[in-house]
């Protein structure tokens, strides 16, 4: 059977891309390789930082993004847990107020600098003597599960079609482009892969180079216990982008095809969120390991997790929970991969999301329009094209 678009990834880019696309009218199959999601969007904090735009492309995109989701429920007939959160960063003793306030200059929207004590009266659970300083910002949530399953039923009922299959490869030709998945070829005028951290391996395997990588995320699940934090707290540091931007140059690109290569030590951006049912989530340690499936050390792990944890939430850092990992994709400048891959214009990507909740609803939009013959000049600086 032939469609006008494959999207390869079920996640909370590949359903938001399908949604979008069928709303459109297109013919769209959305394929996922598991009936139950797994990986980054299945572990994801869900949350939404609109505030996060440094140039005109990303603010543009985060007030389209935020914009989107105060509406998405009503408009996808489908809860996604929306929520609009404070995020506090509480600075360390050892930790310089102002070189942490000079690296949020850049943003839309700047940080509010409460006392510990104004911090603590807004994040009861927050440890007062381990901060001389803390950092607000507007912050937003979804339950990423819940939201890619509302954009996955919408889809549907527009007339999308879901299959669940373990795509093995991509085949183009002067006709269009092929996609076979558990024996089945399935034929379509264009290929969106959506696959996230599998992306390069994918398209690997069937002759395409891909500049995109991935790093290995580990965090704690916690069920509900009875604790409410009421905001999302983080490190105001965050340290994996440094880690991504080590592992990505072009010096070390040809690693990413070999197994077993550890390209910058590992980090940890200790912090907590709570989704609506009470289930908390601890983190996180990033890695930037070159095998897609590398052995890890859960134990150790959990143990750096909870210590880094302890000085800022010492009410929730032991609570008993289950130690995950995934890997998340991204790109050398932390800008998504939108748009043809260079090798066949039959075959986009949508992938390399480093700020994914605010940017994939927006892109995945701007996306579907251009493919009805709408052109959007943003989705230009996006091309994975750009890199070569």
């Amino acid at each position: 059977m032939s469609y006008d678009a494959i999207v390869i990834g079920g996640g909370i880019t590949g359903a938001a891309l399908g949604y979008e696309l069928a709303n459109q009218g297109i013919q769209v199959l959305l394929i996922e390789q598991y009936p139950n999601l797994r990986g980054a969007t299945q572990q994801s904090y869900g949350g939404i930082a609109y505030w996060a735009g440094e140039t005109t492309l990303t603010q543009t995109l985060c007030a389209e993004g935020i914009a989107i989701h105060r509406q998405l429920p009503e408009e996808l007939e489908a809860p996604t847990e929306f929520r609009e959160l404070e995020l506090l960063m509480p600075i360390a003793p050892e930790q310089n107020l102002s070189p942490l306030l000079a690296s949020y200059a850049g943003f839309a929207i700047q940080p509010t600098v409460l006392t510990p004590q104004d911090a603590q009266e807004r994040e009861p659970l927050l440890a007062l003597d381990s901060m001389v300083a803390a950092l607000a910002l507007p912050h937003a949530q979804v339950h990423p599960v819940k939201a890619s399953q509302a954009y996955r039923s919408a889809m549907v009922r527009r007339g999308g079609t879901y299959k669940i299959a373990q795509v093995d490869r991509i085949e183009a030709d002067g006709e269009g482009v092929a996609v076979v998945a558990a024996g089945e070829t399935l034929r379509a005028a264009k290929v969106i892969v959506c696959a996230g951290s599998l992306s390069r391996q994918l398209l690997r395997q069937s002759g395409i180079a891909l500049k995109q990588y991935f790093s290995y995320a580990e965090s704690i699940e916690i069920p509900p216990s009875g604790l409410q934090l009421r905001t999302i707290v983080m490190a105001p540091e965050i340290k994996r982008f440094s880690l991504e931007a080590q592992a990505s140059t072009a010096e070390l690109d040809p690693c990413w095809d070999e197994d077993g290569h550890q390209l910058s030590p590992p980090i940890l951006d200790a912090g907590a969120v709570q989704f609506a049912d009470g289930t908390l989530r601890i983190g996180q340690i990033s890695r930037t390991i070159t095998t897609i499936d590398a052995p890890l050390d859960p134990v150790g792990s959990e143990q750096i997790i909870r210590n880094g944890l302890r000085t800022m939430l010492p009410a929730i850092a032991d609570l008993p929970g289950t130690w995950n990992a995934c890997t998340v994709a991204f790109s050398r400048d932390h800008l998504p991969l939108v748009g043809p891959i260079v090798e066949n214009s039959s075959i986009h990507l949508f992938s390399g999301f480093s700020n994914p909740l605010v940017l994939v609803p927006p892109l995945a939009r701007r996306f579907a329009l251009a493919f009805v013959g709408q052109p959007d000049p943003l989705l230009a600086g996006l091309s994975p094209q750009r890199f070569n």
